[in-house]
């Protein structure tokens, strides 16, 4: 049983996301949030397409992520286009009444008290899920708080489309119950200026009072696995290869330094395709430094590739860098 610190109460908190799983930005920093929620007193509980959370406190539904297949149909026939057809228009509603069933299921199974929506009123990769889940916010005036990560306005490719009026109604959605959590200032100027939305600023931050663990004997020969010299610098960008991250920056960067050095990129360019890749790669050529892309062998457990070679954590990865960008 768990008592909020504050109040005294037993208090249920409901993270919402398409996927809470792997290394992906959005799982780390809610794993960070679950700490801070659980040592205040507050249970908390999990709904998402896919799950790695303690079973018993998950509600995993496979058509709440984003690489669902009717999902991706809909995403298809809705960004890229400027004319949604009437039977898309049917099939949202469709998933959108699935989903919403399956959110109040998790609310009342788990007694929910607070949702917490991690990216899910934020980007419409599933659209139907955010659709279903402003509705019950609506319906149930449940108490909210909407983690915003990364906008659609913030993404080129979802600028073109045939559903503005989905994207103004839930991405995000301005209802008197959810209060606003941004990642940086520039986020809440842009979710002000284009809403009318106040949202409070907490940056996604690392617990620097509490060192990472010592090097083990698994993770001892990161440095060799990655090919990187004693004589080198290794440079680690530990994020995933899309535009937004600046990453011909970091290439930059090490150019000008003038030292022996290699770039590690730790993560594929993930759901928003490969130009920004080819460019990343491309440049690192223009700018001669040695640039290595190794998500193949970095991810959220330790295990081995099909051909053999470890898979280490990012924080086995840390502990050997000499600078992250």
């Amino acid at each position: 049983m768990a008592y909020c610190e504050i109040c005294g109460r037993e208090h249920n908190v409901g993270f919402v996301a398409t996927r809470l799983a792997g290394t992906d930005g959005v799982s780390l920093e809610t794993a960070k949030w679950e700490t801070v929620f659980t040592k205040m007193g507050f249970a908390c509980y999990y709904f998402a397409g896919e799950c790695d959370r303690v079973p018993e406190r998950s509600h995993v539904v496979p058509l709440a992520h984003f690489k669902d297949p009717e999902i991706r149909k809909i995403y298809r026939n809705t960004f890229g286009v400027q004319i949604r057809k009437r039977a898309v228009t049917r099939k949202i509603y469709e998933v959108k009444e699935k989903l919403k069933d399956q959110l109040y299921a998790f609310i009342r199974k788990f007694k929910i008290d607070v949702l917490v929506a991690e990216n899910a009123l934020t980007i419409p990769l599933n659209m139907p899920l955010g659709m279903a889940l402003t509705e019950v916010i609506a319906e149930t005036r449940i108490n909210t708080i909407a983690h915003h990560h990364d906008f659609f306005w913030e993404r080129q490719h979802f600028m073109i489309n045939g559903v503005w009026e989905y994207l103004n109604m839930a991405f995000p959605p301005h209802l008197e119950s959810i209060d606003h959590v941004v990642i940086n200032s520039s986020a809440a100027n842009q979710l002000s200026l284009r809403t009318g939305i106040s949202a409070t600023n907490i940056p996604n931050v690392m617990d620097f009072g509490n060192p990472p663990a010592p090097v083990d004997d698994y993770a001892a020969d990161v440095r060799q696995a990655l090919g990187i010299e004693d004589d080198e610098l290794f440079i680690l960008q530990p994020t995933r290869i899309v535009k937004r991250k600046g990453i011909e920056h970091a290439i930059e960067f090490v150019s000008r330094l003038k030292m022996k050095a290699k770039l590690v990129i730790s993560h594929a360019s993930g759901d928003e395709g490969h130009g920004y890749e080819q460019r990343v790669r491309q440049y690192s050529k223009i700018m001669k430094v040695k640039t290595m892309f190794v998500s193949d062998i970095i991810n959220e457990k330790r295990a081995k590739t099909p051909d053999g070679r470890k898979i280490y954590t990012l924080n086995d990865i840390y502990s050997h860098a000499d600078l992250v960008t």
